[in-house]
């Protein structure tokens, strides 16, 4: 099992500034709704394309309330279907309604403690970390999902309530590092 450090909940939000899939710039400070999930998403991981549609609607249904960022870490030389062309066709083929960004130089990434895709973090209006783990319990298996973990975590942050979980280990696969780019972590039991 990987055991990393993680972000702490209460954490200040991580700004950064990454491209779209049109080169134009987006800063994550800059999005202004009261809720800000930032996900760690790529194209080919089939955990990822089995809880996209679960991202798109809960984007949908929080509109106004929440701004979702998709962010793509994968080393995309060694998975080309991470591309930025590969992200073009992903994010039509899927009808993504959020920025998708690209973190090619893996910074982003490596700041947040990511290690998986698809990976949630979720920050109040105060930009404080209120969440950081899972999509759902069965990412993989969109008809086999039995808690929707991120739904449930934005349902009671909108309603001004205390998060169910601020913490649910996500599932999904390992980011693709660049060689010598992989964060310092550790093997434990």
């Amino acid at each position: 099992m990987l055991q990393y450090p993680e972000l702490p909940i209460g954490a200040d939000l991580i700004d950064a500034e990454l491209p779209d899939l049109e080169g134009r710039l987006w800063r994550l400070s800059q999005f202004s709704e009261p809720l800000l999930v930032v996900l760690f998403i790529c194209n080919h991981c089939p955990y990822v394309k089995g809880s996209i549609q679960e991202i798109v609607e809960l984007a949908e249904k929080y509109r106004g309330q929440a701004a979702f960022v998709g962010i793509n870490p994968n080393d995309y030389t060694r998975y080309p279907e991470d591309s930025p062309e590969g992200m073009r066709a992903f994010a039509a083929q899927h009808g993504l309604n959020f920025p998708y960004l690209l973190d090619e130089s893996q910074a982003v990434a490596k700041a947040y403690q990511a290690l998986r895709t698809p990976e949630a973090f979720v920050f109040d209006s105060q930009r404080k970390l209120r969440y950081h783990g899972r999509v759902n319990d069965r990412p993989k298996e969109p008809a086999s999902v039995t808690e929707h973990t991120l739904a449930q975590v934005l349902e009671a942050l909108v309603q001004g309530l205390e998060p169910p979980s601020s913490r649910a280990d996500a599932i999904g696969c390992t980011i693709k590092w660049r060689p010598g780019n992989e964060p310092n972590i550790g093997i434990g039991s």
